[in-house]
C-alpha cells in the first residue's frame, strides 16, 4: 500500500512540491553561507517526494536552531508551506484526494520550521513519541 500511496502522492502534488524543495536547495547551495539550509531543503525534498513509509520527528535531545528556523521561514518556509496548503486544497476537492490533502496540510507545518527535525522510517518513528507519520491507506 505504501508504494501505491507514494505513486498517487506524486500525481497529486508531491512531485511539484519536491521539485520546489529541490529548487530551494539549489539556490541555497549557490550561496555558500546558506549550505545548511540547502541540506535541509534536500532532506525535505526527498521526504516530500516519497513520504509514505517515512516520518519526520524531533531529534532527541537537540534544541532546534531558533535562528536557523527563523531564517528558513523568511526565505523559504512560508512559500513552501503555502504551496502545500494550495496543493492540499486542490486534493481536498475529491474524495480520493482527502488523505493526500491532510498529508499536504501536515507537511505545510513541517515546511515552516524544519531545523531540529530528522526523517526516519515509520518503524523508528513509532518507537519515538510525538512522531509525525504519513501513512498510506490500510497500513498500521
Amino acid at each position: 500500500m505504501r508504494i501505491i500511496g507514494n505513486i498517487l502522492w506524486l500525481i497529486l502534488g508531491g512531485f511539484v512540491m519536491a521539485v520546489s524543495y529541490a529548487l530551494a536547495g539549489i539556490l541555497c547551495f549557490i550561496l555558500i553561507i546558506t549550505i545548511p539550509f540547502g541540506v535541509q531543503a534536500f532532506k525535505l525534498a526527498g521526504f516530500t517526494f516519497w513520504p509514505f513509509g517515512s516520518a519526520m520527528v524531533n531529534i532527541p535531545g537537540e534544541v532546534p536552531s531558533v535562528v536557523g528556523n527563523v531564517i528558513w521561514f523568511i526565505l523559504f518556509g512560508w512559500w513552501l508551506a503555502l504551496g502545500h496548503v494550495i496543493s492540499g486544497i486542490i486534493c481536498a476537492i475529491t474524495i480520493i484526494g482527502i488523505p493526500f490533502a491532510i498529508a499536504h496540510f501536515r507537511l505545510a507545518g513541517a515546511a515552516l520550521f524544519p531545523f531540529g527535525k530528522t526523517i526516519v522510517s515509520i518503524e523508528e518513528a513509532r518507537a519515538m513519541q510525538g512522531a509525525y507519520v504519513v501513512q498510506a491507506w490500510g497500513t498500521r
